[in-house]
């Protein structure tokens, strides 16, 4: 067996012989006019006073105040933590503004952390002690969704990093669970919609979930169900289809009907018949990102042990073609009987969710929430600010607005006027057209509109996440490519409607 040799600031492995070292991130808040002194968080002004005052006088003489987001870092202050890195929070006591939609200060935590942790990251610092900075939840959320990058096909690979608040706040531990639980649910999301399409095939996707909750139904449940538009949309591929269900039994009461959520799986989008672009098409390996978000909430819920029911679903196949694909013009039947007119094979996204959410009303549910990239439509209509809702239910938008004010992963209320309906239900050969007349114009409404033929219950929510799929350099606490957005979103409103009567 390994014995570690341990001293004050590292340990090491005798038998892989790596050494392992100790950071530690501290917050500093912005200077205020009135107040010359150096503002340190609660754990920093604890740590400054331990080491006799040696902090704040290293901030004083090492440049100006530190603005928010940015950092320093500090060598041999104490022994236990060999580099100390200074994140700026900003000005203290903000909290959410409503211009923004958000919490400034919960976002100012996030930025910040993930900066000190990845600077330590850089220098190959293999644990790291965190400031929860007053608000543990939202700490653990910087550290955990900063230090995510998905490398697991190169060979040299970023050290991994392992955090945890900083010792002497052990009062910010549930906290800071629940922060981490809610970053891994996100990563969970990135990490599906990241892989190569080669990789997470709609089996491989429903494979890694299962690992987590639940088996899968195959071609011939799917067909017994009639699902003829999530059929002609796999039926091109060489990939079976898949139909995930999963279902979570949180509350105590098993007649309480349940939230399902509802995700699009497309796991490569070529666009059929419809050809995409070969310019930016790689990136289609993440269309399934409404299911990789919807599932990875589940996940995410049950880990919290929610006291709710919720089933996700999540129909998953590739739209790709070939002489079996659907062609421009085809006729399908969706599962409630209705014909659509399939214009556009490239609009095959809301086809597969409109059998899906006719067998969520199966269930007799509280509510329907789908996610799905579905247009680019909606990225030139909100980019990544936010993603675009389309609902029947102000009692639900409320809840969704609420929760993603919360997380800072942001959410804007879309039309579902009729004025979109009439577009789609003006059709030479069916009952629908899976595009709108007016060509472009209205696109992610023209889509929601379509959805909504498929809906009957009362509260039903459309996330239209197609603007939020990747990040460049918009969110500061994300590294560059898929978000996994707005799982936390999901997350917080499922926790929401849980603790309600």
């Amino acid at each position: 067996s390994v014995v570690p040799l341990k001293c004050k600031c590292r340990t090491w492995d005798t038998e892989n012989a790596c050494e392992y070292k100790i950071g530690l991130v501290l917050g500093v808040y912005e200077k205020q006019p009135d107040n010359e002194g150096i503002r340190l968080t609660e754990a920093a002004a604890a740590f400054d006073s331990s080491i006799s005052g040696k902090l704040s006088g290293m901030l004083t003489i090492s440049g100006p105040p530190l603005k928010k987001g940015k950092s320093r870092i500090f060598y041999g202050l104490h022994q236990d933590f060999p580099s100390v890195v200074v994140v700026g929070l900003g000005k203290s006591g903000t909290g959410v503004c409503g211009k923004e939609n958000w919490d400034n200060c919960k976002e100012s935590i996030r930025a910040a952390v993930s900066v000190g942790c990845r600077q330590l990251q850089d220098l190959e610092v293999a644990h790291v002690e965190v400031d929860p900075c007053g608000d543990g939840q939202s700490a653990a959320e910087g550290a955990v969704l900063g230090l995510f990058e998905y490398d697991e096909f190169k060979t040299k690979k970023k050290v991994r990093v392992t955090t945890q608040p900083y010792g002497r706040y052990i009062k910010h531990k549930s906290a800071w669970q629940k922060g981490v639980l809610y970053g891994d649910g996100q990563n969970l999301a990135r990490r599906l919609m990241e892989a190569p399409a080669n990789h997470i095939t709609p089996t491989a996707f429903a494979n890694t979930i299962e690992q987590k909750l639940s088996p899968f139904a195959h071609k011939s449940w799917i067909e017994s169900e009639q699902m003829g538009a999530f059929l002609s949309v796999s039926k091109g591929s060489e990939e079976p289809p898949v139909f995930l269900e999963l279902h979570y039994k949180g509350s105590l009461d098993s007649a309480q009907p349940p939230l399902v959520l509802v995700g699009k799986g497309i796991t490569f989008d070529s666009g059929g018949i419809s050809l995409k672009p070969s310019s930016g098409m790689d990136a289609m390996r993440a269309d399934m990102g409404g299911a990789a978000t919807v599932c990875s909430a589940l996940v995410t819920a049950a880990a919290l042990k929610l006291p709710i029911n919720i089933i996700g679903l999540a129909p998953l196949c590739e739209n790709m073609p070939s002489g079996k694909a659907n062609k421009p013009g085809d006729v399908v039947r969706a599962k409630n009987g209705k014909t659509i007119q399939v214009d556009n094979t490239d609009a095959e996204g809301r086809l597969i969710l409109a059998d899906a959410l006719c067998y969520a009303h199966s269930f007799k549910p509280r509510a329907i929430i789908n996610a799905a990239t579905l247009t680019g439509a909606m990225d030139v209509a909100l980019g990544s600010a936010a993603a675009g809702v389309f609902t029947n239910s102000d009692w639900l938008w409320e809840r969704l607005q609420k929760a993603s004010i919360v997380t800072g992963d942001r959410v804007w209320r879309m039309p579902l006027f009729q004025h979109y309906t009439k577009q789609i239900t003006e059709s030479a050969l069916a009952d629908l057209n899976n595009v709108g007349k007016c060509s472009r114009s209205g696109g992610a409404c023209t889509a929601a509109a379509f959805l909504r033929e498929f809906v009957t219950a009362d509260h039903w929510a459309h996330l239209d996440i197609a603007g939020v799929m990747t990040n460049k350099d918009e969110i500061p606490y994300l590294r560059k490519g898929m978000s996994g957005r707005p799982t936390r979103t999901l997350v917080e409103f499922i926790a929401g409607l849980a603790s309600e009567p």
